[in-house]
């Protein structure tokens, strides 16, 4: 008889209570025997089979793992998990989940209508104190330019792009999205950033996305544009950024991703009338749906199917 797979959870250990639960739920919606431990003290690491984990677990020296099939990962990040010494023929998967994606839209779609409505302009801290009449463009004449087309990238561009907004969506590589117009490669970024009225960051952090948004791209921008950054801190020169926000190039900026997490108290961002600081909260795995997911993904194995959202580490994502 086969041996019964075991499974690790290898997150943050007050994170726990809330992950057994419906890790537990999950095993059982998908009919999977499984011998689940919800710390790695409890178990011997050459019995394990699957990790589910994050960069700040316990685990973080791989080589008892003898016999580990996958590593899946709680988060959609994954920069600080590629910072560990993973074991090069175990697979290492990213999240993907319903919850992560569809929280994600929410936040994109609402800080889009609030810059397109300019909605700060009548309840920000300085709002108009005087009858004043302008309309915006509609949705269909404001362009939208999205960076990264991933999971993410794609859902948001397709809920923009179905509220009727002229939505242009860039990637690495090609990428086919109904309603939306993309473009592809390095050559194709400058047109795209060109004409985004409203920019939205949503790459992942590697070598080839640091600081691409510099103060080159930022005068490439129709002025009083606006960036929401969902993506990733270091995608973006933030000095240079300041300065186009002070000079008015960029009218405002949404950031939620910084370098160094939390945003320090003395960082010039809080205090900045034309930024908006949110702490990291664009999406977050939801353990309810992130569970049926990382259940799902050990079943494909278990049936010798590929995993979904392996990650390349030579491209980082």
């Amino acid at each position: 008889m086969a041996e019964t797979p075991v499974v690790v959870f290898s997150g943050k250990h007050t994170h726990r209570p809330h992950w057994i639960g419906p890790l537990t739920e999950a095993m059982a919606a998908e009919g999977l025997d499984l011998e689940l431990h919800m710390d790695p003290a409890e178990v011997a690491p050459e019995r394990v089979d699957y990790l589910l984990i994050t960069a700040n677990g316990p685990v973080r020296d791989f080589a008892p793992y003898t016999r580990l099939r996958a590593m899946l990962g709680l988060w959609a990040g994954v920069e600080g998990m590629l910072k560990l010494d993973l074991p090069a023929d175990v697979p290492f998967a990213r999240m993907v989940e319903p919850g992560l994606t569809e929280g994600m839209v929410d936040y994109v779609v609402g800080h889009v209508l609030r810059h397109h409505l300019d909605i700060d302009r009548y309840i920000g801290a300085d709002p108009i104190a005087e009858w004043e009449v302008s309309f915006p463009p509609l949705a269909r004449n404001r362009r939208v330019a999205i960076l990264g087309l991933g999971e993410l990238g794609t859902a948001c561009a397709a809920a923009l792009a179905a509220l009727n907004f002229r939505v242009t969506g860039w990637s690495r590589s090609p990428k086919q999205i109904p309603g939306v117009a993309t473009r592809h490669g390095p050559e194709a970024l400058p047109g795209v950033l060109e004409a985004a009225e409203i920019l939205v960051l949503l790459l992942p952090h590697t070598p080839d996305t640091l600081r691409v948004i510099d103060a080159a791209a930022l005068a490439r921008m129709p002025a009083g544009a606006c960036i929401v950054n969902a993506g990733r801190g270091p995608l973006i020169d933030h000095a240079a950024l300041l300065a186009a926000l002070d000079s008015g190039q960029i009218r405002h900026a949404t950031m939620d991703v910084f370098d160094v997490e939390p945003l320090p108290p003395g960082h010039p961002y809080w205090a900045h009338p034309r930024v908006t600081v949110t702490p990291h909260i664009a999406s977050v795995t939801r353990p309810e749906t992130a569970s049926r997911a990382l259940m799902q993904n050990i079943a494909r194995d278990l049936a010798g199917k590929p995993l979904l959202g392996v990650v390349d580490r030579g491209r980082g994502y």
